[in-house]
């Protein structure tokens, strides 16, 4: 006998963290007593706990689990604490309880509210239930704009409502911002370092010289550290340190309100106008003196990150193939593309490694244009043979077809005009139904032949579309990059590996067909960063990696 799985589903969001009631462990206590009080044998418990996350959408990781594995029939009972805890938009929420759940012929029960669709045989609760809904999406909507108020009262006070401090800066016993000199000294160094007219670079190199922890490593190291440290190689940027550099925290003002929400239970949030941030001068103890840091921003034009107003044809395409960091351009007379990591650890293979940028174009757009012109050179007469002779096929059988429903029809005829038997009719009846089963196989299969013949056919002409296009430009363009090439490796002894977006010129075309409009949406038939060998063969298929040992 097959167990029956109950999934306990508990949710907890940050607002709701005061409220003993709804603590992860009192909502797992009262679940489990209630499942105690089933009458069902056999019981297998499976836990779901989503903590953190807010109600009012389903992007949450436990109940997205959870649902799929309704969605594979696994899951014969769902038990919440009440509605809320499951969802707090009413939509949503009456829909899976409404209609998904049942599809699937999977119990709902919610606690709190006395609600189980086991009672009820032809709807799920009717009005009352669609109330509580509703009136768990207003409290979700009303206590967010409380929880605003309350955090924009406490920024008026002046209180340090963040959970993460500056770097820095620790939070105090009584709660307000005191430095952590640790992490002080380093930012102390930095601005010392700026006015002594150390560039961004040097001052990196130095840190990195010294090994300084950066930001991320140092919180990491408290045990403090919510951000992926790994993605730097625990190097720090020119950006984290003009970042400091231009922070005013570090005289002393209070900064909060820099960022919102998108939407309420969302995570995602968008930086604010400056002019909108909340500013309170001398609010904590400084770290740098105002005439210091003044000083400093003085001396900034000199050493900013460069900023090009202008677009190059490789943006973001150019990776270093040693330690798989994005490689820079260097804007000289003939521009070049070196790996900026080399400038801070001169023992990196990658050290002194560059590549001309118009060399790398050129090479490039030799590799692409050879793979258009293996798609113009391809002779698809014989597709349009076979298409034309399965197009003949289908006409003929389909003729056959109608003759055999036309001997029925005859043979029907006849035996109602009483010129055979019930036995002759039968006998001959059989025989043509065969045949016509017979027939219409052979069909079926003509028509799904020639159904992919034509399929086929559009994907090559698509493919020799943009092909010729191809052949009409003169060099790499933006919309060639975009549509084509992932990322360029390149490795010493200027050797370079493409990764491609996809492996079909034809699919390069329904791309461009939807680029600007749906980008997210192209075929990928490769993953994207997949770099497999391939070697590039006659057809208009595409390696998902060149390897290219020609020094330039």
């Amino acid at each position: 006998m097959s167990k029956y799985i109950i999934a306990m589903y508990i949710r907890l969001s940050m607002e709701d963290t005061k409220t003993d009631s709804l603590s992860i462990p009192n909502q797992r206590l009262l679940l489990g007593r209630y499942i105690d009080t089933l009458e069902q044998n056999d019981v297998e418990i499976l836990e779901f706990v989503d903590n953190g996350y807010s109600g009012v959408n389903f992007e949450r990781p436990a109940v997205q689990e959870l649902l799929e594995l309704v969605r594979q029939s696994k899951i014969n009972c769902i038990i919440v604490k009440d509605f809320s805890r499951f969802g707090r938009n009413s939509i949503e929420t009456g829909y899976f309880i409404e209609h998904v759940f049942p599809l699937f012929r999977t119990r709902f029960i919610s606690v709190s509210d006395n609600f189980d669709t086991n009672d009820y045989k032809e709807d799920t609760g009717g009005m009352a239930v669609a109330f509580k809904y509703l009136m768990h999406e207003y409290y979700s909507l009303d206590l967010s704009r409380k929880t605003k108020s309350a955090k924009y009262t406490k920024m008026k006070r002046g209180e340090y409502i963040s959970e993460v401090c500056c770097y820095g800066y620790k939070k105090g016993t009584d709660g307000h911002l005191a430095i952590d000199e640790e992490a002080a000294a380093v930012v102390r160094r930095i601005f010392t370092l700026a006015l002594e007219t150390k560039n961004a670079q040097e001052i990196v190199k130095a840190l990195y010289a010294d090994k300084i922890p950066t930001p991320g490593e140092y919180r990491a190291s408290k045990g403090k550290g919510f951000h992926d440290i790994s993605r730097c190689g625990g190097i720090w940027q020119r950006s984290s340190v003009l970042r400091i550099l231009t922070d005013e925290r570090y005289i002393g003002t209070y900064i909060m309100g820099k960022r919102t929400l998108k939407e309420v239970g969302g995570k995602r949030s968008r930086l604010k106008d400056e002019s909108e941030w909340f500013k309170i001068p001398n609010h904590h103890p400084a770290i740098i003196e105002k005439a210091v840091y003044e000083q400093v921003q003085a001396k900034l034009l000199h050493f900013k990150c460069e900023k090009h107003n202008h677009e190059y044809v490789l943006r973001g395409k150019i990776v270093c193939g040693c330690c798989q960091h994005a490689m820079n351009r260097a804007p000289r007379k003939e521009p070049v593309f070196v790996c900026r990591y080399t400038k801070v650890d001169a023992s990196a293979p990658c050290n002194g490694m560059e590549i001309k940028e118009g060399e790398l174009e050129t090479m490039l757009f030799d590799i692409i244009s050879k793979q258009a012109q293996v798609i113009l050179n391809t002779d698809n007469l014989n597709d349009i043979g076979e298409m034309e002779l399965r197009s003949e096929q289908q006409a003929e059988y389909w003729k056959l077809i109608s003759r055999c429903q036309d001997n029925k029809r005859n043979l029907y005829e006849r035996y109602v005009m009483q010129e055979i038997n019930t036995g002759q009719y039968a006998e001959l009846k059989a025989g043509l139904d065969a045949e016509l089963n017979h027939l219409n196989r052979i069909y079926t299969a003509i028509s799904a032949q020639a159904a992919k013949l034509k399929a086929d056919c559009e994907e090559n002409n698509k493919a020799r579309e943009f092909a010729e296009d191809i052949s009409k430009e003169t060099g790499l363009t933006q919309e060639l990059m975009e549509l084509l090439i992932d990322k360029v490796f390149i490795y010493p002894g200027n050797r370079i590996e493409i990764s491609w977006k996809v492996t079909d010129f034809s699919d390069f075309q329904n791309r461009r067909d939807t680029h600007g409009e749906e980008r997210n949406k192209g075929c990928h038939l490769l993953p994207r960063g997949d770099r497999r060998p391939v070697v590039a063969g006659s057809s208009k298929g595409i390696p998902a990696r060149i390897c290219q040992g020609t020094r330039i």
